[in-house]
């Protein structure tokens, strides 16, 4: 493999050759997305569902790709050491890693798309302990060597909120020769935890090693867009943006600070993580997400937690794409009530039409 390609196949384009082509779309939510369908708690977010119902993961990447993913991405988000022990299920470790692994390499290899490992926050990392660093390095460490192993194109490194603890990914991942994106998830106050702003957690990276650098999570398009612009200005590499589909705002930037009036008590002050369906964005201002930031110079674009894969086929269409689930893509010219199409009874339209 030629170090910072990530082209395994002979002729087949790697991640950086994609990208320089045009926009790499990559679905990820799957956390959310197992959730809502009853194979996965929320809270602990550990995808246990990996060895429980494999069938359901292989399942999800399917139903990503058919919408217009250019990338499986391996669910080893939370699937990490850490995780696995406030569970007290460490022994699941190995298993589970290579088993996600092995589920995401068989879909991408059916569909010729790019096969990606995952990292992601260790939630132990703590500015200035040695021991903490050292613990998180260790984690990548493990995780990136099964990924190698498996033969992934590419590591995604994501959700960090310390830019640190994203420089130690990177200085993982790199010695591998595989090219790595790395985004950020940036808090309310829009500073990393040490108080680095986006844009210059980004230049570190850059400066670092990494292959590509930007945001997920978090942040839904409106939040997340301002920021994006200031990393595209401040470094020369490709920029990553995948926001959740949440209506994020100015006063509640993340979709841990949203609140919902429609709601009562202790629910309608935190509605994360399972009561978001009122704040949800539609798949129209997810497309115009992915066009704003396209046309701003982001070209790797996806949807982070809360993504279904009806948010991935707009954001395809949106792109100049028409992914097999366009087939499906709404044509309401057939609608009964509010068709065009001659052959809708015109009684239903302009009669019952009226009553709705």
């Amino acid at each position: 493999m030629s170090p910072g390609n990530g082209n395994q196949n002979g002729g087949r384009k790697g991640l950086l050759e994609r990208l320089e082509a045009g926009p790499v779309i990559c679905a990820e939510g799957y956390l959310f997305e197992l959730e809502r369908r009853g194979y996965l708690q929320a809270g602990g977010f550990v995808p246990e569902v990996v060895l429980e119902h494999p069938d359901v993961v292989r399942q999800l990447h399917e139903e990503f790709m058919r919408a217009g993913s250019d990338v499986v991405e391996t669910l080893t988000y939370y699937g990490h050491r850490e995780k696995l022990k406030v569970i007290g299920k460490e022994d699941l470790l190995e298993p589970l890693n290579r088993q996600a692994l092995q589920l995401a390499k068989e879909v991408a290899q059916e569909h010729d798309a790019l096969f990606a490992g995952d990292i992601c926050n260790t939630n132990i990392f703590v500015d200035g302990d040695a021991d903490s660093a050292a613990a998180a390095r260790a984690m990548f460490e493990e995780q990136v060597a099964w990924a190698v192993e498996a033969g992934v194109d590419f590591i995604v490194a994501e959700t960090y909120s310390w830019g640190q603890e994203a420089l130690i990914a990177v200085d993982v991942v790199k010695p591998t020769g595989l090219p790595i994106v790395v985004t950020l998830a940036i808090p309310q106050g829009e500073h990393t935890f040490e108080g680095w702003t986006a844009a210059e957690a980004c230049r570190r990276l850059e400066e670092a090693g990494a292959d590509v650098v930007g945001l997920n999570c978090l942040r839904g398009p409106a939040t997340m867009l301002p920021l994006l612009r200031e990393i595209r200005d401040a470094v020369s590499i490709h920029v990553a943006g995948l926001p959740v589909p949440y209506r994020t705002t100015d006063a509640e930037q993340t979709f841990f600070s949203l609140t919902d009036p429609q709601l009562e008590g202790e629910r309608a002050a935190r509605p994360f993580p399972d009561a978001l369906d009122g704040l949800a964005c539609t798949r129209i201002e997810i497309a115009d997400f992915g066009r704003e930031a396209y046309d701003y110079g982001i070209a790797y674009i996806g949807v982070c937690c809360g993504a279904g894969p009806h948010h991935v086929r707009s954001l395809a269409e949106a792109l100049g794409r028409e992914p097999e689930a366009s087939r499906y893509t709404a044509d309401m010219s057939k609608h009964a009530y509010l068709g065009t199409d001659p052959l809708v009874r015109r009684e239903y339209k302009e009669d019952y039409g009226r009553r709705l």
